[in-house]
């Protein structure tokens, strides 16, 4: 962020419009910066918004590209409230009315992440312990993965630092995006909600 201009300026317009779309960023980076010397177009916002994901400043959702910051590392204690009205939103998009649909877990995952402004992990740790501690409220599915539920168009963009000769290698992976939540060796896919009436109590030991 110091030492680069383009990239200090990314960051500091996706903390004050998050969620946002790329390009709704750049027309705000674009106006912040007109009598600038620095220049922002499409490409510039690309290539700093992949830097930024892969060094884990921000996330962005897979599902509609918007970008946030992911700065907490663990669930909010309202995670219960948060997932059930993203499931609300999510099942009326979808246009079925079934208090027992069962949805897709990445597609609430990337959801929930931007709504709460965690990592990943954070919101599968708390989905499994949510579902531990409501059983028969919450249900677990490990059916596959059905082409409706395929609908990512983005994939997660890594780094990583090989083994020997100091290189540097990054990634992107759909994969990634489309993973479940896995408990006892098993993968699970899809979640359903039979009861909102749900308790929660977050166990930061496991």
């Amino acid at each position: 962020m110091t030492r680069s201009p383009h990239y200090g300026a990314f960051l500091e317009t996706v903390a004050k419009l998050e969620p946002a779309e790329p390009q709704t960023i750049l027309e705000r980076l674009q106006a912040d910066h007109e009598h600038s010397p620095y220049d922002f177009n499409q490409t510039s916002i690309d290539i700093v918004g992949d830097w930024g994901e892969r060094l884990g400043a921000i996330q962005r959702n897979a599902f509609t590209g918007s970008y946030y910051r992911a700065t907490e590392t663990t669930a909010p204690p309202n995670f219960p409230f948060i997932l059930l009205m993203v499931f609300d939103e999510l099942e009326e998009t979808a246009g079925v009315n079934l208090s027992q649909r069962y949805l897709s877990i990445p597609e609430l995952r990337e959801h929930v992440c931007e709504r709460c402004g965690c990592v990943r992990a954070a919101f599968d740790k708390a989905l499994l312990q949510l579902a531990n501690q409501n059983i028969g409220k919450v249900e677990l599915s490990g059916a596959p993965m059905d082409t409706g539920a395929k609908e990512a168009k983005l994939g997660i963009k890594q780094i990583s630092l090989a083994e020997s000769g100091g290189l540097v290698s990054t990634n992107q992976s759909t994969d990634l995006v489309m993973n479940g939540v896995e408990q006892h060796g098993k993968q699970y896919y899809y979640l359903a909600i039979h009861d909102d009436n749900l308790t929660y109590t977050q166990e930061t030991n496991k």
